[in-house]
This record gives C-alpha cells, sequence and structure tokens, in this order.
C-alpha cells in the first residue's frame, strides 16, 4: 500500500495523501467517539448521583413519617439527614419544655383547688385554741357545735343520728332474743299422752319444744307400732292429737302453744303435766284451776265413727283467735 502511494503520489501538487486521509478520517471518528463516550460516562454518573440522592431523600422522608410530629419541622430546602436530626432534637426539646410547663401549671392549678376546698371545709368547722396546723386552723376539727338550745326538750324531735343508733340497738336486740328462743326450742319436753279407742292407754314420750304436732304424730305412731296394728299400718296424719278438748292442727309447734298461753275448754294448752281429771273423783269442778290433762291420741276414723258421742261431742279445732274465759267440763261453763 505504501509502495502504491509513492508511486502514484505527486509531492509537488501539496495535496495529502491517501495514507494522510485514511489516517485523519480515523483519528477524527474516535475522538468524537471519545467524546460520546465521554459524555454518556458522565450523564450516566449525573444520573447514578441523582439516583443516589433521590434514594437517600426517600429513606430520609421514611424516617421522617414514621417519626413524631415529624410534619412539624419547619424545613426550607433540601437538607441533609444529619441536619434533620439536629432540628427534630430542638423541636423535642421545645416540646418537652412546653409539657414540663404545661403539666406544672395543671398541678398548681390542681394545688390551688385543694387549698381552696380545705379552706372553706376549715371555715365549716369549729377550731380549738391550741394544736393549730400552718394555716392556723385546729389539725384535729372537733363537731359542730350544737345550736339547739339544751334546756328545751327535742327528744321528741327527729334525730339521725339517735334514730340510727336506736336501730342499731333494736337489731343487737333482736338477733340476741332470736338466738334465745331457738335454743328455748332444742329444749326437751316431757309429754304424757294417752292412745284413746274408747278407753285409755297412757304413755309417755320426749321431744323437742320445737317439734310440730305432726313430727310429734309420727313418734307416738312409732312407739305405739308394737303394740297397735291399725296404728301401725298408717302415717301420722291418720292420728289426731286432741288436748284439753281442742283438736290440734298438725302445723303449730309446742313452743307455739308455751309462748301464747293457748287455752283449751278444759284446761291450758301449754302445760304437759298431767293431773287427774276433775271430771272424775270427788274434786271441785267448779274451781279453775291451771291444771292439765293427758292429751289424747285418736284414729280418725274411730273419730268419724264416734263424734257424736261423748268426750267426741265436746271436741272442736283449734282456734287461735277464741278465747275460753273458764275452762268446762261439760256443755255448759262452771
Amino acid at each position: 500500500m505504501g509502495d502504491f502511494v509513492k508511486k502514484f503520489a505527486r509531492p509537488d501538487t501539496g495535496i495529502r495523501t491517501v495514507e494522510g486521509q485514511v489516517s485523519g478520517s480515523r483519528a477524527a471518528g474516535l475522538e468524537k467517539q471519545r467524546e460520546k463516550d465521554q459524555a454518556e460516562f458522565a450523564a450516566k454518573k449525573a444520573k447514578m448521583e441523582e439516583d443516589s440522592k433521590r434514594g437517600a431523600k426517600s429513606i430520609d422522608d421514611k424516617f421522617l413519617q414514621t417519626s413524631e410530629n415529624a410534619t412539624a419541622v419547619d424545613v426550607v430546602g433540601l437538607v441533609t439527614g444529619a441536619e434533620w436530626k439536629r432540628r427534630m432534637e430542638e423541636k423535642n426539646k421545645r416540646k418537652e419544655s412546653v409539657d414540663l410547663e404545661a403539666e406544672e401549671a395543671e398541678r398548681e392549678k390542681d394545688n390551688l383547688k385543694k387549698k381552696k376546698k380545705k379552706k372553706k371545709k376549715i371555715l365549716s368547722l369549729s377550731f380549738a385554741a391550741d394544736g393549730e396546723d400552718e394555716d392556723g386552723a385546729s389539725a384535729v376539727p372537733l363537731k359542730k357545735k350544737s345550736k339547739k338550745n339544751p334546756e328545751v326538750e327535742t327528744s321528741f324531735l327527729p334525730d339521725k343520728d339517735r334514730e340510727a343508733e336506736k336501730k342499731k340497738i333494736e337489731r343487737k336486740l333482736k338477733q340476741e332474743w332470736l338466738a334465745k328462743q331457738d335454743a328455748v326450742k332444742e329444749e326437751k319436753l316431757k309429754i304424757t299422752y294417752s292412745y284413746w279407742d274408747g278407753s285409755g292407754h297412757r304413755k309417755e314420750i320426749t321431744v323437742k319444744k320445737g317439734n310440730t304436732i305432726l313430727e310429734f304424730l309420727e313418734l307416738v305412731r312409732l312407739d305405739l307400732s308394737s303394740q297397735f296394728r291399725e296404728v301401725a299400718a298408717g302415717v301420722a296424719e291418720d292420728l289426731m292429737y286432741v288436748k284439753e278438748d281442742i283438736m290440734l292442727p298438725c302445723d303449730i309447734t309446742f313452743y307455739d302453744l308455751i309462748t301464747t298461753k293457748a287455752r283449751g275448754k278444759s284446761g291450758p294448752l301449754f302445760s304437759f303435766d298431767v293431773h287427774d281429771d276433775i271430771r272424775i273423783g270427788a274434786v271441785d269442778s267448779r274451781v279453775e284451776k291451771d291444771e292439765s290433762h293427758p292429751g289424747k291420741i285418736v284414729d280418725r276414723k274411730w273419730y268419724d265413727r264416734n263424734k257424736h258421742i261423748f268426750p267426741a261431742s265436746r271436741w272442736e279445732q283449734y282456734d287461735p283467735a277464741k278465747e275460753f274465759s273458764k275452762f268446762t267440763i261439760s256443755d255448759k261453763n262452771v
């Protein structure tokens, strides 16, 4: 190639050789390519720096969004993360200072209210001459002085304290009374009775004063079962307890008869000691005596068959409202 150029070249004309032209064009192309590459590199670098800044700013923005009261920070222009943190610390310090001042003001307000309340309370109380505190008030407030005239009788007037004390005493006395009555109901009571089937069969049994007549009849039924078949085959409700010519109900207790001093037609219902019947013998039947006769245990079937015959004809149902002014031994008073 070089020999060809040299052979046909005309150096005297001043025209570049083909070799020179090729070398110049190549150099220019390389220069342009280099400039282009540099420009692309610079653009990529700038873009990377921009992306890097944008990424850092995005992280800072996220931190700002999750921070308490971050939107309240005054930012003019772009700031670094360190600058933002410094401003946040300053703002937090100012906020803490404001909060402390608000808390202090609230405490002062509460203290002022307490002092006013205490002062109002103290003014409504009596004061002692000594033993005063810093405010000059009695440390232990005394009771309010009564405005009543001590020389005037006021016991008939309403008094809450007196009424409360009275009710307290009444409740205590009631509880004590009930406890005593429960103890009385547990006391033993010996009863002499007569199983009556036209003739008497006298026996004794012990019960509690709190037992009902029905409970008493069940004990009697068990006591008579070995001797009287008709009793053994029945139940307590088949029997009747007749005392002083009164047929006693099953739900009443011996305690009730004793405490109410109940009276029958021919004697007291509250006494269970046994005396001879005044209708038998030479005892003066016109003199009323506080004496008891053994009650009769009667089968209801026997009563239904013989209620028109003495002594069943005299028997009547117990009525707590009915009073017997005198005891009788027949159909007439004595």
